[in-house]
């Protein structure tokens, strides 16, 4: 018979938190509470049937906003994640929606998510929080090593993380930025218990882990765009090509080739056209273009297949 260790501490609590993105004028933006410093979340209590059903009833009171999308994102348990008290295992979720009235009795309101993570937005070019400020002080952090090993390891891992310039940035890797930065002591979050405070990173810092959470979502859906078209989710019923790119262009965090972006949309069959007409586009009218939904019972895996990578492009002023 396996020994099994003896139970050391009961008091250990589910907590449920969402989140929920929305694009609006271009800007992928989260739901937050607090002010912004957090998630919409909330304790897992019998009365909840499922999760699931518990995170949508936090959201709604919490907010007033009704989800539809939602799927399950991650599951954090660190035993650091939260300050005293029981130990608290978060079950987070990824709520896609168009941005809508929130409860007006509530401090729930959108943010902007760039203004959680500057350095992750390259639609205007290299982020300068990312090129003056975060690259020199992990190269101090590299230096600080303790030896030539461990600054090897710690150069691999910025390396990897942050790439060198446009080409070697994965838009994806939001996640291992953050962590990494954490590890560094360059966001306030890592430095919560610390006695001695240092300069850190731009970039509003949340309550608990809810940072990293929404760094964990980002990096989801970013993925997620490529071979599914949960974009859809967050676009209105009609729409132009050239809403529909920059909302991927502002999800992604870069700019892209707007002929190839009209090419691929074409090749996956994605969309298919109203007959109506956009004309208030600050040039000539632009045709309206619909979620076509059949495209899901064609193929297991329609999405954007996005390029992996690409330079920042500078925006021009299109009509459609």
């Amino acid at each position: 018979m396996i020994a099994r260790p003896a139970a050391q501490d009961s008091k250990v609590m589910i907590d449920l938190s969402a989140v929920v993105v929305a694009v609006a004028e271009d800007e992928p933006r989260v739901l937050t509470v607090g002010g912004g410093e957090a998630l919409p979340s909330g304790p897992f209590v019998s009365g909840h049937r499922t999760l699931e059903l518990g995170l949508r009833a936090w959201v709604e009171s919490q907010t007033g906003l009704s989800l539809g999308y939602v799927e399950q994102l991650y599951t954090f348990a660190d035993l650091d994640r939260a300050e005293g008290g029981a130990r608290a295992i978060s079950v987070s979720y990824l709520a896609l929606v168009r941005a809508g009235r929130l409860a007006a009795a509530s401090d729930a309101a959108w943010q902007g998510w760039y203004r959680y993570f500057p350095w992750e937005d390259w639609r205007g070019g290299p982020p300068s929080v990312l090129t003056d400020i975060i690259r020199p002080r992990l190269e101090a952090w590299i230096a600080g090593a303790s030896g030539p090993e461990s600054r090897q390891r710690r150069a691999e891992r910025c390396h990897i993380a942050f790439g060198e310039g446009s080409a070697g940035w994965s838009d994806e890797l939001v996640l291992e930025r953050f962590e990494l930065l954490y590890e560094a002591g360059l966001v306030p979050e890592a430095q919560r218990r610390a006695k001695a405070k240092s300069a850190t990173a731009p970039g509003q810092p949340m309550q608990q882990d809810h940072r990293r959470i929404l760094a964990t979502a980002i990096a989801r859906l970013r993925g997620k765009i490529k071979y599914r078209p949960v974009v859809f989710e967050l676009m209105p019923p009609a729409f132009t090509l050239l809403k529909l790119q920059r909302t991927v262009e502002g999800l992604a965090g870069r700019r892209l080739h707007k002929q190839n972006f009209r090419r691929l949309v074409a090749q996956q069959g994605l969309v298919e056209e109203t007959g109506a007409v956009e004309t208030e586009t600050g040039g000539r009218p632009a045709k309206q273009v619909r979620f076509r939904r059949e495209v899901l019972r064609e193929r297991p895996t329609p999405g954007m297949r996005l390029p992996s990578g690409g330079r920042p492009r500078t925006r021009a002023k299109e009509a459609s």
